[in-house]
């Protein structure tokens, strides 16, 4: 192109050289005035040619060596995770003065000294049938809803500091899921916001990676929920220890109640199978006048229909104890936990204590796939071979029994006996199906059948379709 560029100069500046010595032959001695100004000419068109091939030969060296970038432009320094997840082998991360994005179900923007922020969210939509004997006039029968709709964001700020704030828009509300500062150093974690008490395995591992639609019976009854309050948690080696001190869930605040919750798990691996043990304690004292209520939905979140039911009952404290324990062995995996809730009662009333459990036995079909599991909780199932990468995901089924005991010291609640099966489908990290199905039997239920038989079994089925990043 440069050559293109320059050859109409050069056969401009030839043009009068070529022509000169026609004209010097044809000029007489008294136009010898002419002849030097053309002398002149053709000395400065041989300065322009000489010039002009000086500039191509510096262009062409200039054409082979880099182009330079100020400073604030250069790009960081290649990643090949980044790269990976920009669709580039080997480039570098988008971002200009020291920025990268990088992709984890979501963008997460890192900036120099520690800075970082992910947006993060998930929906759920469920549907379903409950089968209730038609005597109990239980209102049944088809439902749906959107069970979660989260929508926050999450990061990091220089000096160890962090933070996470998620709203959920389900049911027509708009409510505070987690409200969280964080400190880290090493494997210490300070918290404080709203956030989830230390109280069981189950409660603990998020609702993306639980493997039935509504998590044990027992954690809804007996009114675990995320509270505002301060905590600190140590992870080494195979061990975790959990406090803290905590008042009340965001939205019933401002009250006098409060609770002290811990708990400790040891993690350790035998033989190529994780495993998990643990324990937790639950006190919480509250204010003159306040009752409790516990009662439980029939293993679907889309009815208000509670079949095994405490009602409203006076209480000054109440004190939990839970013990867990969980494996992982490449396929299969199995939990169980139990749960004791005794509640102190004002004056000379007696002091009843209710029992929660469950016990679950799961196994991938696919091969390749296991359950995660991450800091004492299980984590995201990431399939071997996901969809549209040449695979199919994973496939899990599960079975559990769960059982909820309602009925102590002349308070009548009723007991559940669940059998449930699921089926999930992982497609992708971020992408999940699931179908269950459970068997409710009840004795002493709160809503009575013809002749008041309150023993009577209720069926429900459920899909669920779940994205999150």
């Amino acid at each position: 192109m440069k050559n293109i560029l320059f050859a109409p100069g050069l056969v401009l500046a030839a043009m009068p050289l070529a022509a000169a010595p026609a004209i010097a032959q044809a000029t007489p001695p008294a136009a010898s005035e002419t002849a030097r100004e053309l002398a002149a000419m053709r000395a400065e068109m041989a300065r322009m040619a000489a010039r002009i091939e000086t500039l191509e030969a510096e262009l062409a060296a200039a054409g082979d060596a880099p182009a330079a970038v100020p400073a604030d432009d250069a790009p960081a320094a290649a990643d090949p995770a980044n790269a990976q997840a920009e669709g580039v082998s080997g480039g570098a991360p988008a971002g200009r003065g020291g920025t990268t994005i990088r992709w984890k179900g979501a963008p997460v923007i890192e900036g120099e000294g520690g800075w970082s922020f992910k947006p993060r969210g998930r929906l759920q939509i469920d549907a379903g049938t409950i089968a209730a004997p038609a005597a109990t006039g239980a209102e049944d029968g088809f439902g749906s809803e959107i069970r979660r709709a989260r929508l926050g964001v999450e990061g990091d700020i220089p000096g160890g500091f962090g933070y996470k704030f998620e709203l959920d828009f389900a049911g027509g509300e708009v409510e505070i899921a987690d409200a969280i500062a964080t400190y880290g150093d090493g494997g210490l974690t300070v918290s404080a916001g709203q956030h989830n008490t230390f109280q069981g395995l189950e409660e603990l591992t998020s609702s993306r990676f639980i493997s039935t639609m509504e998590r044990a019976a027992f954690t809804d009854a007996f009114g675990f929920e995320r509270r505002v309050g301060l905590s600190a948690q140590y992870a080494a080696d195979g061990w975790l220890v959990q406090a803290g001190v905590f008042g009340d869930n965001a939205d019933d605040l401002s009250n006098r109640n409060w609770s002290v919750d811990g708990r400790l798990v040891a993690m350790p691996e035998l033989g190529g199978a994780q495993l998990h043990l643990g324990g937790s304690l639950h006190y919480a004292e509250y204010e003159s006048g306040t009752t409790l209520r516990y009662r439980q939905r029939p293993f679907v979140h889309f009815t208000d229909t509670r079949f095994i039911d405490t009602g409203r009952f006076a209480a000054g404290s109440e004190l939990g104890m839970g013990l867990e324990a969980a494996a992982i062995a490449g396929p299969f995996h199995a939990a169980a936990e139990g749960f004791w809730q005794k509640v102190d009662r004002p004056g000379a009333l007696a002091d009843p204590t209710f029992f929660g459990g469950y016990a679950e036995v799961g196994l991938f079909l696919t091969r390749g796939d296991t359950r995660g599991y991450k800091r004492g909780v299980f984590d995201r199932v990431k399939p071997a071979s996901p969809v549209g990468e040449g695979g199919f995901g994973a496939i899990q089924v599960n079975l559990r029994y769960d059982r909820l005991d309602l009925s102590e010291a002349a308070i009548v609640g009723g007991t559940q006996d669940g059998y449930a099966l699921s089926l999930v489908w992982t497609p992708t990290d971020h992408t999940r199906l699931m179908a269950n199905y459970g068997r409710m039997e009840y004795r002493g239920a709160a809503i009575p059948a013809a002749g008041g038989e309150r023993s009577y079994g209720v069926d429900a089925f459920g899909v669920r379709a779940q994205i999150d990043f």
